[in-house]
Protein backbone atom coordinates (compact mmCIF):
# COMPACT_ATOMS: atom_id res chain seq x y z
CA UNK A 1 0.00 0.00 0.00
CA UNK A 2 0.84 3.92 0.10
CA UNK A 3 0.57 5.90 3.23
CA UNK A 4 -0.04 9.26 2.41
CA UNK A 5 2.10 11.36 5.06
CA UNK A 6 1.51 15.60 4.34
CA UNK A 7 1.14 19.25 5.80
CA UNK A 8 -1.67 19.46 2.61
CA UNK A 9 -4.51 19.61 4.90
CA UNK A 10 -8.13 18.05 4.09
CA UNK A 11 -9.83 21.25 2.63
CA UNK A 12 -9.17 21.51 -0.92
CA UNK A 13 -7.86 19.82 -4.10
CA UNK A 14 -4.20 18.79 -2.91
CA UNK A 15 -4.68 15.05 -1.22
CA UNK A 16 -6.91 14.23 -4.46
CA UNK A 17 -4.85 15.21 -6.82
CA UNK A 18 -2.36 13.00 -5.79
CA UNK A 19 -4.39 10.28 -5.57
CA UNK A 20 -5.28 10.89 -8.69
CA UNK A 21 -1.69 11.21 -9.94
CA UNK A 22 -1.31 7.86 -8.28
CA UNK A 23 -4.33 5.79 -9.94
CA UNK A 24 -3.18 6.70 -13.18
CA UNK A 25 -0.15 4.97 -12.48
CA UNK A 26 -1.95 1.81 -10.38
CA UNK A 27 -5.32 1.51 -10.57
CA UNK A 28 -5.72 -0.79 -7.90
CA UNK A 29 -3.51 0.69 -4.83
CA UNK A 30 -4.54 0.68 -1.44
CA UNK A 31 -4.07 3.90 -0.03
CA UNK A 32 -4.05 5.40 3.18
CA UNK A 33 -4.26 9.06 4.25
CA UNK A 34 -2.09 8.57 7.44
CA UNK A 35 -1.96 12.03 7.87
CA UNK A 36 -2.96 15.86 6.22
CA UNK A 37 -1.86 18.00 8.86
CA UNK A 38 1.60 17.07 9.35
CA UNK A 39 3.37 20.46 11.12
CA UNK A 40 3.32 22.76 8.07
CA UNK A 41 6.51 24.16 6.90
CA UNK A 42 8.42 21.72 9.57
CA UNK A 43 10.27 19.21 8.19
CA UNK A 44 12.15 18.42 11.51
CA UNK A 45 9.12 17.91 14.27
CA UNK A 46 7.43 15.93 11.55
CA UNK A 47 10.64 13.60 11.02
CA UNK A 48 9.50 12.65 14.43
CA UNK A 49 6.20 12.43 13.83
CA UNK A 50 6.48 9.95 11.28
CA UNK A 51 9.32 7.99 12.78
CA UNK A 52 6.63 6.80 15.65
CA UNK A 53 4.00 5.52 13.00
CA UNK A 54 6.25 3.76 10.83
CA UNK A 55 6.09 0.50 12.34
CA UNK A 56 2.15 0.20 12.12
CA UNK A 57 3.08 -0.73 8.16
CA UNK A 58 4.26 -3.56 6.74
CA UNK A 59 7.67 -4.06 5.30
CA UNK A 60 7.27 -2.93 1.41
CA UNK A 61 4.91 0.16 2.35
CA UNK A 62 5.88 2.79 0.58
CA UNK A 63 5.55 6.53 2.66
CA UNK A 64 4.57 8.86 -0.55
CA UNK A 65 5.81 11.69 2.41
CA UNK A 66 5.47 15.29 1.31
CA UNK A 67 6.11 18.44 3.95
CA UNK A 68 8.17 20.38 1.15
CA UNK A 69 8.77 24.43 2.09
CA UNK A 70 11.55 24.21 -0.31
CA UNK A 71 9.80 22.80 -2.95
CA UNK A 72 11.07 23.78 -6.72
CA UNK A 73 14.55 24.67 -5.00
CA UNK A 74 17.60 23.06 -5.18
CA UNK A 75 16.57 20.24 -2.66
CA UNK A 76 16.57 16.54 -3.91
CA UNK A 77 13.89 14.53 -4.39
CA UNK A 78 15.04 11.24 -3.33
CA UNK A 79 13.52 7.71 -2.19
CA UNK A 80 15.13 6.38 0.72
CA UNK A 81 14.55 2.04 1.43
CA UNK A 82 14.86 2.03 5.38
CA UNK A 83 14.61 -1.45 6.70
CA UNK A 84 12.59 -2.48 3.89
CA UNK A 85 9.92 0.27 3.87
CA UNK A 86 10.34 2.72 0.92
CA UNK A 87 10.09 6.43 1.70
CA UNK A 88 9.21 9.09 -1.50
CA UNK A 89 9.77 12.82 -0.83
CA UNK A 90 12.32 15.44 -0.48
CA UNK A 91 15.76 15.30 1.18
CA UNK A 92 15.03 17.81 3.53
CA UNK A 93 15.72 15.96 7.11
CA UNK A 94 11.83 14.38 6.76
CA UNK A 95 13.21 10.49 6.52
CA UNK A 96 16.28 11.56 9.76
CA UNK A 97 14.79 10.26 12.44
CA UNK A 98 13.34 6.92 10.76
CA UNK A 99 16.56 6.42 8.65
CA UNK A 100 18.62 7.50 12.71
CA UNK A 101 17.22 4.18 14.50
CA UNK A 102 16.94 1.62 11.74
CA UNK A 103 19.31 -1.26 10.62
CA UNK A 104 19.50 -0.35 6.93
CA UNK A 105 18.84 2.72 5.19
CA UNK A 106 20.11 3.42 1.48
CA UNK A 107 19.24 6.48 -0.42
CA UNK A 108 18.88 6.69 -4.18
CA UNK A 109 18.05 10.69 -5.97
CA UNK A 110 14.71 10.67 -8.65
CA UNK A 111 16.70 11.70 -11.70
CA UNK A 112 13.64 11.06 -14.21
CA UNK A 113 11.31 13.92 -14.52
CA UNK A 114 7.92 14.38 -16.33
CA UNK A 115 7.10 16.17 -19.47
CA UNK A 116 4.87 18.35 -16.89
CA UNK A 117 6.78 19.26 -14.17
CA UNK A 118 5.36 22.12 -12.03
CA UNK A 119 7.87 24.60 -9.83
CA UNK A 120 5.14 24.10 -7.01
CA UNK A 121 3.51 20.91 -6.46
CA UNK A 122 6.21 18.04 -6.94
CA UNK A 123 4.30 15.92 -4.80
CA UNK A 124 1.69 15.65 -7.70
CA UNK A 125 4.31 15.50 -10.79
CA UNK A 126 7.17 13.53 -9.82
CA UNK A 127 6.36 11.99 -5.99
CA UNK A 128 3.64 11.10 -6.94
CA UNK A 129 3.78 8.67 -9.98
CA UNK A 130 7.43 7.39 -8.26
CA UNK A 131 5.69 6.34 -5.69
CA UNK A 132 2.86 4.59 -7.82
CA UNK A 133 5.34 2.60 -9.76
CA UNK A 134 7.40 1.91 -6.76
CA UNK A 135 4.47 0.08 -5.26
CA UNK A 136 3.35 -1.30 -8.23
CA UNK A 137 6.89 -2.91 -8.94
CA UNK A 138 7.02 -1.42 -12.30
CA UNK A 139 9.85 2.00 -11.47
CA UNK A 140 12.20 1.64 -14.28
CA UNK A 141 15.63 1.53 -12.61
CA UNK A 142 16.86 4.30 -14.71
CA UNK A 143 14.76 6.86 -13.07
CA UNK A 144 16.79 6.19 -9.80
CA UNK A 145 20.49 7.00 -9.05
CA UNK A 146 22.80 4.46 -7.84
CA UNK A 147 22.15 3.66 -3.96
CA UNK A 148 24.22 5.04 -1.32
CA UNK A 149 24.66 4.84 2.37
CA UNK A 150 21.85 7.28 4.29
CA UNK A 151 24.42 9.83 5.46
CA UNK A 152 24.57 9.58 8.91
CA UNK A 153 25.23 13.50 9.65
CA UNK A 154 25.23 14.29 13.75
CA UNK A 155 23.30 12.28 15.63
CA UNK A 156 18.88 12.72 15.70
CA UNK A 157 17.84 13.28 19.59
CA UNK A 158 14.22 13.30 20.92
CA UNK A 159 12.59 16.81 20.83
CA UNK A 160 11.76 18.34 23.41
CA UNK A 161 8.45 20.39 22.03
CA UNK A 162 4.88 20.02 20.93
CA UNK A 163 4.89 18.60 16.82
CA UNK A 164 1.23 18.08 16.85
CA UNK A 165 -2.01 18.83 18.19
CA UNK A 166 -5.43 16.45 17.24
CA UNK A 167 -8.87 17.46 16.92
CA UNK A 168 -9.37 16.83 21.11
CA UNK A 169 -6.63 19.09 21.88
CA UNK A 170 -4.21 16.81 22.72
CA UNK A 171 -0.11 17.77 22.05
CA UNK A 172 1.72 15.11 21.07
CA UNK A 173 5.24 15.49 21.25
CA UNK A 174 8.84 14.48 20.12
CA UNK A 175 9.79 13.06 23.15
CA UNK A 176 9.37 9.04 23.30
CA UNK A 177 8.28 7.46 26.77
CA UNK A 178 10.80 5.11 27.46
CA UNK A 179 13.72 7.88 27.36
CA UNK A 180 11.97 9.60 30.80
CA UNK A 181 11.21 7.63 34.26
CA UNK A 182 7.80 7.16 34.72
CA UNK A 183 7.86 8.94 37.79
CA UNK A 184 9.44 12.54 35.56
CA UNK A 185 7.14 15.78 35.92
CA UNK A 186 6.64 17.42 32.85
CA UNK A 187 6.85 21.27 32.83
CA UNK A 188 4.74 23.11 30.03
CA UNK A 189 4.09 26.90 30.49
CA UNK A 190 4.48 27.08 33.88
CA UNK A 191 2.59 23.57 34.71
CA UNK A 192 3.93 20.74 36.01
CA UNK A 193 2.40 17.99 34.71
CA UNK A 194 2.43 14.16 36.38
CA UNK A 195 2.46 11.06 34.69
CA UNK A 196 -0.90 8.94 34.50
CA UNK A 197 -1.35 5.89 32.24
CA UNK A 198 -4.60 6.94 30.68
CA UNK A 199 -7.31 9.57 30.97
CA UNK A 200 -9.20 7.99 33.46
CA UNK A 201 -7.03 8.12 35.83
CA UNK A 202 -7.27 11.49 36.49
CA UNK A 203 -10.04 13.81 37.23
CA UNK A 204 -11.69 15.41 34.92
CA UNK A 205 -10.15 18.98 34.13
CA UNK A 206 -6.69 17.97 35.10
CA UNK A 207 -4.00 18.26 33.16
CA UNK A 208 -1.32 15.28 32.47
CA UNK A 209 1.05 13.19 30.55
CA UNK A 210 1.29 9.57 29.43
CA UNK A 211 2.69 7.29 27.12
CA UNK A 212 0.51 7.48 24.15
CA UNK A 213 -0.55 4.29 21.71
CA UNK A 214 2.58 5.47 19.29
CA UNK A 215 4.76 5.16 22.44
CA UNK A 216 5.68 9.49 22.49
CA UNK A 217 5.05 11.54 25.59
CA UNK A 218 1.56 13.14 24.87
CA UNK A 219 0.32 16.20 27.20
CA UNK A 220 -3.95 15.76 27.64
CA UNK A 221 -6.41 16.65 29.42
CA UNK A 222 -8.91 14.32 30.82
CA UNK A 223 -12.75 15.36 29.23
CA UNK A 224 -10.67 18.56 28.36
CA UNK A 225 -8.33 20.65 25.53
CA UNK A 226 -4.66 20.94 26.73
CA UNK A 227 -4.53 23.14 23.64
CA UNK A 228 -6.87 25.54 24.87
CA UNK A 229 -5.93 25.37 28.97
CA UNK A 230 -2.08 24.92 28.71
CA UNK A 231 -2.09 27.09 25.66
CA UNK A 232 -0.11 24.43 23.42
CA UNK A 233 0.89 25.33 19.90
CA UNK A 234 3.69 23.60 17.36
CA UNK A 235 6.82 24.25 18.62
CA UNK A 236 5.65 24.82 22.51
CA UNK A 237 8.55 23.50 24.44
CA UNK A 238 8.75 21.72 27.71
CA UNK A 239 11.25 20.67 30.17
CA UNK A 240 11.62 16.72 31.85
CA UNK A 241 12.31 17.23 35.65
CA UNK A 242 12.86 14.72 38.34
CA UNK A 243 14.72 12.27 36.23
CA UNK A 244 17.33 10.15 38.03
Amino acid sequence: MIVLFTDFGLNGPYIGQMQASILRVSPKTNMVNLFANAPSFNPAAAAHLLSAYVAESPVSTVFLTVIDPGVGSQRRPVVAEIDGRYFVGPNNGLFDVVASRADTAVLREIVWQPDHLSDSFHGRDLFAPVAAHLENQTLPGAWLSDSIPYPSGSSVTDLQEIIYLDDYGNGITGLRASQIDEQARVVVRGYTLARARTFSDVEEGLPFWYRNSNGLVEISVNCGSAKQQLELSIGTPFEVVGQD
